[in-house]
């Protein structure tokens, strides 16, 4: 499914304020200059606007405009308000990604399983167990869990690329939201055998469970990230009410 037009704006004026374009605690472009520049509708830009200020880009300030608030990270930043592919942050962050399988199989849900991940008893599914490295290090391992009625035909090779790219560029789901879990946890035999831990005996274990168009949980992933190159990024607004 193609991105929307909004979508396509919000990753137009993200790359321009990352790359310094738009500089730094600077006021972006007026509305105004915005939609000549960018050709767009005066909605279709405040709904990207919306996505830049959901993601700590930009604060709007009524009356004057949009200030660039955004800080760049010396470490790798993965973003718990918006849904990325392991590629596409790997990208954001300028850092080189690859990918390993090490299992790929076609499990169904017992019991166990069903509790973890959130799926139905019997539910058939995909797993999908990659170790992924930032610029040649194995600093992320994941333990992934897709329904094979909605991930139909995915493959060990599509694995190895981008699950992501093929479920919405070949099969065109469109993947709406994903709730997450972040814990800090006691490294296991398996993450000292596959991960660079270093000294570290602890790591960040991120659990999502994700959900398409249709409102069905397709996807449920426990990310295991090394302590030392990862921190996790969202954007808090105070909400009014009244005060306690």
């Amino acid at each position: 499914m193609p991105k929307a037009k909004y979508e396509q704006l919000y990753h137009i004026l993200k790359n321009k304020i990352e790359s310094g374009e738009y500089p730094p605690h600077e006021l972006l472009p007026s509305e105004h200059m915005l939609i000549a520049e960018l050709n767009c509708s005066r909605n279709t830009l405040r709904r990207a606007v919306a996505e830049l200020v959901r993601a700590g880009y930009v604060q709007t300030m009524q009356g004057k405009g949009m200030r660039n608030i955004f800080e760049p990270a010396r470490q790798a930043t993965f973003t718990l308000g918006t849904i990325e592919s392991f590629a596409e942050s790997a990208a954001r962050n300028h850092w080189h990604g690859t990918s390993k399988i090490l299992d790929f199989a076609k499990v169904t849900a017992d019991d166990t399983l069903a509790h973890m991940t959130g799926f139905a008893p019997g539910t058939l599914l995909y797993y999908v167990w990659r170790l992924h490295y930032l610029n040649e290090h194995p600093l992320i391992m994941n333990h992934s869990y897709f329904r094979q009625d909605v991930a139909h035909g995915l493959t060990r090779e599509i694995a190895e690329e981008s699950i992501y790219r093929y479920l919405e560029g070949e099969l065109h789901i469109h993947i709406i939201n994903s709730k997450r879990v972040v814990t800090v946890e006691k490294a296991t035999p398996l993450d000292l055998q596959y991960l660079a831990m270093g000294d570290c005996n602890c790591l960040a274990v991120v659990s999502s469970q994700t959900y398409n168009g249709d409102g069905v949980m397709f996807e449920y992933t426990q990310s295991r990230h090394h302590p030392d190159y990862f921190r996790f990024q969202d954007n808090a607004v105070r909400r009014s009410g009244s005060i306690v």
